[in-house]
Formats: structure tokens, sequence, C-alpha cells
């Protein structure tokens, strides 16, 4: 007789296993959210130009009601998209600038200087460029769409580029996407409000207080943080700020160290073990004595890290190219070549395709030969160069501005969403060549064949 034992799970059919590895490969690839990102967008774009345009439409704007209490709201499904689940993926960039002030490249100003002044000149000469040519005209409320820098794509692409590419310049596009992230989110609150109502935000703020005071206590409840966020969102939803906001703040107040040392916890862990290896096998106890070694674990393991790694598949891997898929079918029909030459698409492609490599490189050489710091990655001058390229690859985040800036106005968001399309199609492929086909980075052993003060 065949016994429990022998009635194993039969092993993977070799075919399923050929059919899913690619599938597996992909989600393994650090620029897998990019590619996934693009392809939505580029779904859309074919899907809202198809004979079923009108199923993008009818999806998209399909009306919804959440009740909650004696109070309805009434939204869009893409409303729902853009006010709602993308406060997952602000929640996520506030962690990660959280992150990086607390232990990572923005810890100290030595560390932060050169990309900050990077980030400076990527956002002020494209928003100048774009105002120029659109000043006087109501397009001009679009002047913060050529600011962003979508860090996905953009560090995507560099994943792309392995060994030509070095790791300096990698931390440095990392460290400028995330205050370019600061400054997109400064400009979205003050900007691009409804109309401030103080009660509100002095409620915002009480909450804000409560969050503050959960991360100096060390609160590391998950639900606790969610009821928050809630409250958060629904008090800056009335108070005039944008909501998504809502997600910084508390992504910003998510204790970002642990609250023991590392080796104390190892120390008495191996103290702990050590005992448990010289008493007899006691089946009875066993799951306590496992459930300790997991509680003291979870001592040297930050909140933010938890909440990164639990959220972050969802924001890379669905919220994110939801949020493209949403946003992104700009139909074509009946525009011409001539179209985009109008001052609203043009100037929004210019912005990120000239403005961007412009102002980051700039600030970025003159930060440099005024000895405020040194290159970045002892990177060669055109590899800066390729890389303020690529920091023009502006998608999630400018889509999200222009949504915000013209709200009411659809051939404007439709003439803004065409120009961020190819200027960040621009920047990917020309950013992509020209470190491709560029030098290679110098060796780390390699002297540097000038200071580093003028090493550009």
């Amino acid at each position: 007789m065949e016994t429990r034992e022998t009635r194993s799970v039969p092993p993977v059919p070799q075919l399923f296993k050929v059919a899913v590895a690619p599938v597996q490969a992909f989600f393994r690839l650090e620029a897998s959210s990019g590619i996934l990102l693009a392809l939505c967008a580029v779904v859309a774009m074919i899907w809202a130009n198809s004979p079923w345009a009108d199923s993008y439409a009818t999806l998209f704007d399909a009306p919804l009601a959440l009740g909650l209490g004696g109070t309805v709201f009434h939204f869009t499904f893409r409303e729902f998209i853009n006010d709602g689940l993308m406060t997952i993926f602000f929640f996520l960039v506030g962690m990660e600038i959280k992150r990086e002030l607390a232990a990572g490249e923005l810890r100290s100003l030595s560390k932060a200087l050169l990309p900050l002044v990077a980030a400076v000149g990527g956002m002020v000469v494209p928003a100048a460029l774009y105002a120029a040519l659109n000043v006087g005209t109501p397009a001009l409320k679009g002047w913060a769409i050529p600011m962003a820098t979508d860090i996905a794509f953009a560090i995507g692409c560099l994943t792309l580029l392995k060994g030509r590419v070095s790791h300096g310049l990698v931390v440095f596009l990392t460290a400028l996407a995330i205050f370019d992230d600061i400054g997109g989110i400064l400009v979205i609150a003050m900007f691009y409000g409804t109309g401030l109502h103080v009660e509100w935000l002095l409620g915002a703020l009480a909450i804000t207080g409560v969050l503050a005071a959960c991360n100096k206590y060390y609160v590391r409840n998950g639900m606790v943080y969610a009821v928050l966020a809630g409250a958060l969102w629904y008090a800056m939803h009335h108070g005039g700020v944008h909501a998504t906001i809502a997600g910084v703040v508390v992504g910003m107040m998510i204790p970002a160290k642990p609250s023991r040392r590392g080796r104390d916890v190892l120390e008495e862990l191996h103290g702990f073990i050590g005992q448990l290896l010289r008493e007899p096998e006691d089946e009875a106890v066993r799951t306590s004595q496992l459930l300790h070694i997991e509680e003291q674990l979870e001592d040297i393991e930050p909140p933010l890290t938890r909440f990164v790694h639990l959220w972050h598949g969802w924001s890379a891997y669905a919220i994110v190219p939801l949020f493209a898929l949403a946003n992104s079918g700009i139909s074509v029909k009946g525009m011409h070549l001539s179209d985009l030459l109008q001052p609203l698409p043009l100037g929004v492609m210019l912005g990120l395709f000239v403005g961007k490599q412009v102002g980051i490189f700039l600030f970025t050489w003159v930060a440099v030969k005024l000895g405020l710091s040194e290159m970045p990655g002892r990177a060669r001058a055109l590899q800066l160069h390729g890389v303020a390229v690529v920091a023009g690859i502006g998608f999630t985040v400018a889509l999200f501005v222009a949504g915000l800036a013209f709200a009411n106005e659809p051939a404007l968001l439709a003439e803004a969403k065409l120009g961020i399309l190819l200027g960040s199609l621009l920047s990917a492929v020309v950013g992509y060549l020209l470190l491709r086909f560029g030098p290679t980075p110098r060796p780390r052993t390699e002297p540097s064949a000038e200071p580093a003060s003028g090493a550009a």
C-alpha cells in the first residue's frame, strides 16, 4: 500500500518550469519595474487609439462610490488610482527619503551637496524653459511638469548599462532623484491644492504630531500607521493640500533605525542558542523558543525596512504600472506633426530633454569646478552628461503633476502627456546611447589625471 510519505506532491512538469522561468527572471531583474511601466504606457497608447478606444475611457472613467458612516465619496476609477492608490507610492517615496537622510547618501551635507545642487539645476532650468515658451497662455500653470525625474525608469536605464556606468554615478542619480522628489512634493503641496482651509490643516498638523510621537516611541504596528494615514489623507483632502502628500508625511514618520544594536542582539541570541543546544530536545517548548528568537531578530529590523519590503512590490509591479495604464492613453487621432510645435507639448518635451540635461550638467560642473565637491564616481564629463540626459525621463511624477495642473482641461492635458512621453523617450534613448558608446568608467585604482575639483 502507498504510504502517506510516498504520496508526495508530484514534481512540477518540466514544460511548466520552462514557461515560468522567463517570468521569474524578469522579476529578478532590477530594471523590470521600469520595463513594466514602459509596457503599460505603450499598451495605453495603443488601446486609446484602437477600435476599442471607447472601452479605455469607459473603464477608467467608470463612477465609483464609497460610503463611510453618513458620508459617501464619489470618484472615478482613474481618480481612485491617482488620489488613492498613488498615496502608497508617495508613502514609499517618503520612506526612501527618510532612509537616505537617516543612513544613506543624504545623511551628511558633504554627501548631499552635489546631488542637491544638480537637482536644483534640473528643476529650475526645465521650469524656466517651459515658462518662457508658455508665458501669457493658460498652459503656464503646467510649469512644474518637466521638473520631475522618474527614479524607476532612470535607474532601470542605468541597470541595463552595467559596466558602463560607475557605482558613484548611480548613487549620484539616485540621490538627485530623491531631491527631485522632495522638490516635486513641495511644488504639489504649495501650488496644486484647491484652496487652503485652516481648520482642516490644523487637524492634519495634529495628526502629524501623533505620527511624530509614534516615531519617537518606536511604534511598529502597521495598523496604527494605517489608521493615522487614513485620517491624515482625509484632513489634507479637505484642507486643500493634495491628499497624496499624506503618504509622504507618514513615510517620513516611520522609524528608520533599529531599537537595539545588532551586535547586542546577536550576542544575546548566541548565548540563548548555545544553551538550547546543551538542553535535551523538548517539542513542547520549541515553539516559544523560536518565537523568542524571532522577536529578538525583529529588534534589529527597523519598521521602515519591514514596510518597504511589504509595499515595494505592490507599488513597483501593480500601483505605478496601473497609474501609467490609466494616464498614458492619449488619442492622437486628428493630430499632426505640427501640433508638437505648440508651446505646451514643445515646452514639456524640451524641458525634459534639453532643460534637464543642461541644468543638471551645468550646475554639477560648476560645483565641481568651484571645489564644492568631487566628480561623482570620478566620472568623465561625457559620462556625467549621459546621466544628466537619462534624468530627463520624467514619466510618473510628470504625469501626476500634469493631471493636477490641467484637471479640468482635457485638451491641454493630452498635449502635456504627449510632451511627457516624447521628452521621456528622447531622454531614455539618447542617454542610453551616450552611455553605451561613450567612454568606460575609470578603474578605481587609476589615479586621477587632474585634481578632483577639476575632474570635469
